[in-house]
C-alpha cells in the first residue's frame, strides 16, 4: 500500500517518476498478493531501491521471490519493524 509517508518519500527520490514507479510497484504487490500489500513490504522495497530504478527492479523481483527475504534485507522483520519505519519515512 502505498501511504503518504511513502509517497512523499518517492516524490523526493524519484521526482517526476514517482507516479509511474508507484504504479509499478502497486502491480507487483498485487500480482503478488492478489491485493495491495502491507505498508511493511511497501516500504521494504522503497527501502531497498534507495532511489534507484535498477534497485527498486531486483527489490521487486526479491519480493516475488520471497516476501519475508525482502523483510529480512530491509531490516523490517524484526518486532522493532514500526519504529524503524517511523525513523525512515516520519512518524505516521
Amino acid at each position: 500500500m502505498i501511504t503518504s509517508r511513502i509517497a512523499a518519500r518517492l516524490e523526493g527520490q524519484y521526482g517526476a517518476e514517482a507516479t509511474s514507479v508507484s504504479s509499478l510497484l502497486e502491480e507487483a504487490e498485487v500480482r503478488v498478493f492478489h491485493e495491495a500489500a502491507e505498508e511493511k513490504i511497501t516500504a521494504a522495497v522503497v527501502i531497498l531501491a534507495d532511489g534507484s530504478v535498477d534497485k527498486l527492479l531486483g527489490a521487486i523481483e526479491l519480493m516475488e521471490t520471497d516476501w519475508r527475504d525482502l523483510l529480512i534485507a530491509a531490516e523490517l522483520a524484526n518486532a522493532d519493524w514500526p519504529s524503524r519505519l517511523d525513523d525512515i519515512f516520519g512518524a505516521n
